[in-house]
């Protein structure tokens, strides 16, 4: 059988490891000789939407190394089908599997937008930045329909509290409307996130995102609008994308990012499994060096859970990434001043009624 044969188009995950909390797996058995099982007509893998009433939108954000408090995910799992993604391990808590299943199975939280008002409704509650897609995108394919995430943001703009958006989705110019009624308070910023510059890799490492060019145009607009935004260059992959690092920044700093940041990737859980036979499958001839460059800059691993080292790592090539992106960003006039969100206009309105959106 020749890798291409079962390389599953479309998708980034070419393998679905099952959930390490069920007690029960499942796997393709041979069928024997009369029928090789890569020449059958293979399962168009469709997405399935799982509506669900969650008992809670908001997540506290506890970790020291995280600049932000709180975050909320109207989606788990993520079609986009980034195959680095850190977040396909906590599909697992769910009975699914961190591969095919995270980009195919998609769980919605349709009462999110009720969650949240009861949150901020709550009288102990002090505003704090709430951060959309600090797990699984809150613009993916689905919200199209959903619109899950507009929701989260008109209830932001009825209650005055500001709100920051990362994405790889152009969707989030639709919402250009709420984003400038939010920006005229100062609640609101949106940055983009972009792992590289050339979209033929794009393509096999975030197989149903956004473009990279229709990227720049969600950093352009936010700019022309007025709205603070930047990118985020993540993850690095060391011996695969690091070397587009410099091109990335210029481009989106020409579209008018004030900021960028980054991290080096990290493959925790099954994620591991998941890149190596993806990474095997699409890059043959440098897999191992991207491999052992990873485990470089987590200390011989390719997973990493301590504070601040997991996002930036060490050694020497982590090392490189540091002085360059600093290097970088100074010459191109990124992160030379930040612009706060403003926590001083929050407001419940009035009992038995909603304030006016705009």
């Amino acid at each position: 059988m020749k890798p291409e044969q079962h390389f599953v188009k479309g998708r980034g995950a070419q393998i679905n490891p099952g959930s390490s909390f069920s007690k029960l797996q499942y796997e393709s058995l041979e069928v024997g000789d009369a029928q090789d099982e890569w020449e059958c007509e293979p399962e168009i893998l469709r997405t399935h939407i799982i509506p669900q009433r969650a008992k809670s939108i908001v997540n506290k954000i506890k970790s020291e190394d995280l600049p932000m408090a709180l975050s909320a995910n109207p989606y788990q799992g993520c079609e986009h089908g980034c195959v680095y993604c850190y977040a396909r391990s906590t599909h697992e808590y769910w009975g699914f599997g961190a591969g095919l299943d995270f980009e195919t199975k998609i769980i919605a939280k349709t009462n999110a937008a009720e969650l949240l008002r009861q949150y901020f409704d709550k009288k102990s509650y002090q505003p704090e930045i709430l951060s959309l897609s600090m797990n699984t995108d809150c613009y993916q394919p689905v919200e199209r329909q959903l619109k899950l995430t507009r929701q989260l943001l008109e209830v932001c703009l009825e209650y005055r509290n500001p709100v920051s958006i990362l994405t790889k989705n152009a969707l989030v110019l639709r919402d250009m409307d709420i984003l400038q009624a939010l920006h005229e308070h100062g609640l609101v910023s949106v940055s983009s996130s972009i792992t590289c510059h050339d979209e033929n890799m794009r393509r096999k490492l975030e197989p149903r995102t956004s473009s990279i060019a229709t990227r720049l145009k969600i950093i352009e607009s936010m700019a022309k609008a007025g709205i603070p935004t930047g990118l985020m260059f993540a993850p690095i992959i060391p011996g695969l994308n690091d070397a587009e690092m410099y091109s990335v920044l210029k481009s989106a700093a020409d579209a008018g990012a004030e900021r960028a940041g980054y991290t080096i990737v990290r493959l925790n859980g099954m994620i591991a499994e998941i890149f190596r036979d993806w990474l095997e499958k699409t890059y043959p001839d440098r897999a191992e060096k991207v491999w052992h460059s990873i485990e470089s800059c987590h200390g011989g691993k390719v997973n990493d859970s301590r504070a601040f080292t997991r996002i930036v790592g060490e050694g020497h090539i982590a090392g490189i990434i540091r002085q360059q992106f600093k290097l970088f960003c100074q010459k191109l006039g990124l992160n030379q001043h930040a612009r706060q969100l403003n926590h001083g206009a929050f407001r419940r309105p009035a009992p038995g009624g909603q304030l006016s959106l705009f």
